[in-house]
């Protein structure tokens, strides 16, 4: 899928219900519903990734 219509779709998704039951929690930069992590606001997918550049204050990769 590209990027284009990620953002579409989660442009989308944004739009509000009609009953506050059915919303539920998205990833801000991909969409993806599943796996989300609350305190970041993302998925564990680009939680990995931003992790593992650097970019997220205060997480570091566990080296054994």
């Amino acid at each position: 899928m590209s990027t284009r219509a990620k953002e579409y779709k989660a442009k989308q998704l944004k739009v509000k219900s009609k009953y506050s039951a059915r919303s539920y929690n998205r990833c801000e930069l991909c969409g993806r519903s599943r796996a989300y992590l609350r305190h970041y606001g993302i998925c564990r997918i680009c939680f990995r990734k931003l992790a593992s550049e650097g970019k997220i204050p205060g997480v570091k990769k566990a080296i054994w």
